[in-house]
């Protein structure tokens, strides 16, 4: 069975506005060899499923530079220092929706890419939604909010139109809970 794998140094690198970068110099247990393995250290995340009661999910449009597409997905963002996820959630809500949700209730967590990121992703339902204003959105986000049909979100993501691996996860965990009987 493996064993977590002993640290020998550990060594801060580059800061940027969302990540930092670690070089840790560990020992493999069954082998005793040194390695380094480079971390990059990243503020946990939060996802929002917003869903009306008319069974729409508020998504957004938003250009991402990493892959240079528009992509459609759901609202989310970073849990800042001092805040926890779910205020987090009602927060990016606000700020790239202009949603406030009555109701948050969380579905999961995860480990987004465990070989190399140390941050958690932690995916809420928004329901009992009122549209309050037009959100904040910083000036790195350019965003279009869209209302689309719930009972196509599986058709999207099938046919890649929904890509992010966060926002598929999250739609799983929606579509196998059993508080979505309505859908």
């Amino acid at each position: 069975m493996p064993k977590p794998w002993t640290i020998l140094n550990s060594c801060r690198g580059p800061e940027c506005r969302i990540f930092s970068l670690r070089t840790d110099t560990v020992e493999a247990p069954h082998t005793g060899k040194q390695h380094d393995f480079y971390v990059i250290e990243s503020p946990d995340w939060v996802n929002i499923i917003p869903v009306t009661e008319d069974n729409q999910v508020i998504m957004v449009r938003q250009y991402r530079h990493g892959t240079r597409t528009v992509t459609l997905e759901i609202p989310g963002g970073m849990v800042e220092k001092g805040d926890t996820p779910q205020h987090a959630a009602g927060r990016e809500l606000f700020e790239e929706t202009g949603y406030e949700a009555g109701e948050l209730t969380q579905l999961g967590v995860i480990d987004p890419n465990p070989a190399i990121l140390n941050n958690r992703c932690t995916t809420f339902l928004a329901r009992d939604l009122t549209k309050i204003g037009t959100g904040a959105c910083d000036e790195t986000e350019d965003i279009e909010v869209v209302s689309i049909p719930l009972s196509h979100i599986p058709s999207l993501i099938k046919d890649g139109s929904i890509s992010n691996a966060l926002i598929v996860v999250a739609f799983y965990w929606y579509f196998t809970m059993d508080m979505n009987s309505e859908k």
